[in-house]
């Protein structure tokens, strides 16, 4: 069965604006995102794979010749390779607890598929404070802060109460009973009384990066 006919990939998004069409791997299966990449190699195009599993990854390699930089953690790969390096230290990505990795490598690592090395700080959320407080010089390095926190999601306020730079929060699914699955984070941080803040969805960490690279090419030119 040929899906060559059901994708229509959009090859002119980063010249609209400035960032390429990603492949959210959740729900296509291993023949369509095979064709997907067999369509970027005849277009001499790159993407950056999201929410692909360690799984269908294998599956995805077997189904063609496809030179994938993949990163089991984040649940991301780059087709081909990333970039070269643009920027390092410009933006610093903050975990408040070692569950919130997984989001905070999707960060990492969407920012450096388009070239840029992030300050990664993990496990300073504020149930101990100090941990944060020692860390605020690296972080103020940085010229925009990503925060991502599940449960009460409270890191990106008392972080925007602490530091001048823009400051993106991720809310995470992280949490007991309440949480909701991430609710109460997303709500926290749209509630949240320290000004300016930008909220993603729950889980979001491309999307983050995103809005990152959006302030980081402005700052940057």
């Amino acid at each position: 069965m040929s899906f060559a006919e059901d994708i229509k990939l959009d090859f002119n998004r980063e010249d609209r604006i400035g960032l390429d069409e990603a492949i959210f791997c959740e729900g296509k299966t291993s023949e369509q995102i095979a064709e997907i990449l067999r369509q970027a190699q005849s277009n001499q195009r790159r993407f950056l794979l999201t929410r692909l599993s360690s799984d269908k990854q294998q599956d995805v390699l077997s189904l063609g010749e496809f030179d994938m930089d993949y990163d089991p953690i984040s649940r991301t790969a780059y087709f081909p390779d990333s970039n070269e390096l643009i920027s390092e230290n410009q933006v610093s990505v903050i975990c408040a607890g070692t569950s919130d990795v997984p989001v905070a490598k999707e960060v990492v690592r969407t920012l450096r598929y388009y070239g840029h090395l992030a300050v990664e700080i993990s496990d300073v959320g504020v149930a101990g404070l100090w941990r944060l407080l020692d860390r605020l010089d690296d972080i103020k390095v940085a010229k925009v802060v990503v925060v991502i926190a599940g449960m009460d999601a409270a890191l990106p306020t008392v972080l925007g109460g602490l530091v001048a730079q823009p400051l993106i929060g991720v809310p995470t699914s992280v949490g007991y009973g309440v949480a909701q699955g991430g609710t109460a984070a997303l709500q926290a941080m749209l509630a949240s009384c320290s000004p300016g803040i930008t909220v993603t969805n729950i889980d979001n960490g491309y999307g983050g990066a995103c809005a990152a690279l959006r302030i980081l090419r402005t700052a940057l030119t």
